[in-house]
């Protein structure tokens, strides 16, 4: 494996890990990760690149070695605010290379349409959005978040590290042993009970009381200038945070269809987290449209 290197900064008060793989100097690629994971989920695809990166990752607040908001709640516009804190510590004043899996594919898609001039080139990994929502749904919304302020969720504790990798293989039977051992060092702790615990806010697991406002997420992509790398896998679970199938594969179309300049592909043998199932396929796409 290619060794990585950790650094701690300061981003809006938050003391945040970030992780750099390659040589300081060589092009940079930023890596966001996605919900309940961590930098290190991406060292499958860095030692898959050929080429000469510096490869860029760090935890969201919250997540992996990140410290944690002393909120109950996290709002997404602090995402969006903690990336471009970071990018500028970086890489200021110059477009970057941006890449967001899931959770953070969404989020960098968002920057990418706020701050069009620091984005070179966006890669997103399934990251698409959430099911629009009405406005008649705000009341009960709110009233289940505020019920849920009186029981905050809590993480289950796993009593080896072997528990954790085999939590990771039962949520992706397609994970290999070996990888599923290093993400599980990387993906919990021991707690003050000695049980390891996973790397995550358990706030996280409580919904807030905004709506997903769809119209507001394409008013963004719609400002996107960079060329987009859409990949997706062929056996993908994300419909299940949108809706059935049949219907949403239409709908995910009719999204990136408001992405001005899109190059779409299809991962075989892949599920959601595709930059475990097939990192080497991966990482030839990202080399290849960074490289175009």
């Amino acid at each position: 494996m290619k060794p990585s290197r950790s650094e701690f900064l300061t981003v809006r008060g938050l003391r945040t890990h970030v992780r750099h793989w390659g040589r300081e100097g060589a092009p940079t690629i930023f890596m966001t990760h996605g919900w309940m994971d961590m930098s290190a989920s991406f060292q499958f695809i860095v030692d898959a690149l050929q080429g000469d990166w510096h490869v860029i990752a760090f935890d969201w607040r919250g997540f992996g070695l990140t410290e944690r908001t002393p909120s109950d709640t996290y709002w997404f516009p602090d995402y969006v605010a903690d990336l471009d804190f970071i990018l500028e510590h970086y890489a200021p004043n110059q477009p970057v290379n941006l890449l967001g899996h899931s959770m953070g594919g969404n989020i960098v898609s968002i920057y990418a349409g706020v701050r069009p001039e620091r984005v070179g080139k966006l890669i997103n990994l399934e990251g698409i959005g959430l099911m629009g929502a009405k406005p008649e749904q705000a009341p009960k919304r709110i009233a289940k978040w505020l019920q849920e302020l009186r029981t905050p969720p809590v993480m289950r504790g796993y009593a080896s590290l072997e528990e954790v990798a085999g939590r990771l293989q039962k949520t992706n039977p397609r994970l290999p042993g070996e990888r599923a051992a290093f993400l599980a060092k990387h993906w919990s702790a021991r707690n003050a009970a000695g049980e390891y615990e996973i790397l995550g806010d358990p706030a996280h697991k409580m919904p807030g009381p905004l709506l997903y406002h769809l119209d507001e997420m394409i008013a963004s992509w719609r400002r996107i200038t960079a060329p987009v790398l859409w990949v997706e896998a062929a056996e993908t679970e994300m419909w299940k945070w949108m809706g059935p199938q049949e219907e949403m594969r239409a709908e995910v179309d009719r999204r990136l269809a408001h992405f001005a300049r899109v190059e779409k592909h299809i991962v075989p043998e892949a599920g959601h987290m595709l930059h475990h199932d097939q990192p080497e396929v991966l990482a030839g796409l990202i080399e290849g449209f960074l490289g175009r």
